[in-house]
């Protein structure tokens, strides 16, 4: 492995990438308790929460300055949606960030961009291509007027001025079935090529920061466990001293560090060499899709029955590795996108 190839593999965050994450993660601690999660169900969204995020400035922070943004990247993104994910803050934010973006660089009108900017209005972003007439569920489509998609070339603003009907899930997602014909107002954003490229870049966007939110949900679930692995004894021995509980908990201690790795690396080359790696986002989604579900699988077989049970906060996280996991559709298509990214990586190599 080259120098150049190091380069890209360093993930250390600097002083202010910390602040960040410090600053969120003091607020979602506060702001987003278990008991604000369970009272979001079943649609997952909290509008007062929502509320207090975007008077920070969460919704513009990912803007150039230019566009009355923040120039933060998509790192710093990563570090904000990681927080929000270790306390399963029932909002928004993966969608409506990347539709915010995306209406930053298809040179979108002032007023949609400064409703998106501002949280004037909820907007989000099909995670499939559209077709006019057949539905597809669409991920934070029950508290969003605004869905951005990809409707044959053409990009578009669909809007309509209440959300769609929430599909009732597991994972207490704000999911919605969406139609580009139920419009009450499309505008064409751009067409063509630049349109798919645009369009796709947010999907992975989307999905790096949902692989972020999975981290962060994982890490706290592993938590738990762990203290609990802790705390609770057998023959006068915590029950974390035994091989069967404690290796289970490493194992997934690890594929957490390795996803994290794996977002801040796909993140960092998407910020800065948007061409080189594409697939690296949709990687690190898979990665993280997976640690999550085994993480909180763990977490809830360390608690043994009391894992299992309705008042048990792991649950909560169990529920959410999947739910947030399926939103993406198939992953077997990322997995084909995948191969197709390292066959073309090592082509070039």
């Amino acid at each position: 492995m080259g120098t150049y190839e190091l380069r890209h593999s360093e993930t250390a965050l600097d002083e202010n990438q910390r602040s960040v994450r410090e600053a969120f993660a003091a607020f979602f601690a506060k702001e987003s308790t278990t008991a604000v999660v369970r009272a979001a169900e079943p649609i997952g969204f909290d509008a007062r929460l929502w509320k207090r995020l975007l008077d920070m400035g969460v919704a513009a922070m990912g803007l150039p300055a230019s566009q009355g943004g923040d120039d933060a990247t998509l790192v710093d993104l990563a570090l904000i949606s990681e927080e929000k994910g270790r306390r399963l803050a029932p909002i928004p934010l993966a969608g409506h960030v990347t539709a915010t973006r995306l209406l930053g660089r298809s040179n979108a009108p002032n007023d949609l961009l400064g409703a998106a900017r501002l949280g004037e209005r909820v907007f989000t972003v099909a995670l499939m291509t559209a077709t006019k007439g057949v539905p597809q569920l669409v991920a934070d489509a029950a508290v969003a007027t605004d869905v951005l998609a990809l409707v044959g070339d053409e990009l578009v603003a669909a809007r309509t001025a209440i959300p769609d009907k929430h599909v009732s899930n597991q994972g207490c997602t704000p999911l919605a079935w969406w139609d580009a014909s139920d419009a009450e107002e499309l505008i064409t954003l751009a067409s063509g090529p630049e349109a798919i490229v645009m369009y796709e870049q947010a999907v992975r966007e989307w999905k790096l920061l949902t692989a972020a939110a999975l981290v962060g949900l994982a890490d706290e679930a592993l938590a738990l466990g762990i203290e609990f692995a802790k705390s609770r004894t057998t023959l006068g021995v915590p029950i974390g001293s035994l091989q069967g509980v404690a290796y289970p908990l490493v194992d997934a201690a690890i594929d957490i560090t390795g996803a994290r790795i794996l977002v801040h690396k796909a993140g960092w080359m998407m910020q800065h060499e948007p061409d080189r790696r594409p697939e690296l986002a949709l990687m690190a989604f898979d990665v993280a899709r997976r640690a999550a579900v085994r993480a909180t699988t763990t977490s809830v077989h360390v608690q043994g029955g009391l894992g299992f049970t309705d008042e048990a906060d792991v649950g909560l996280y169990f529920l959410r590795a999947k739910g947030w996991s399926a939103v993406a559709g198939d992953p077997v298509t990322d997995l084909a996108r995948i191969g197709a990214g390292l066959v073309a990586a090592a082509t070039r190599a």
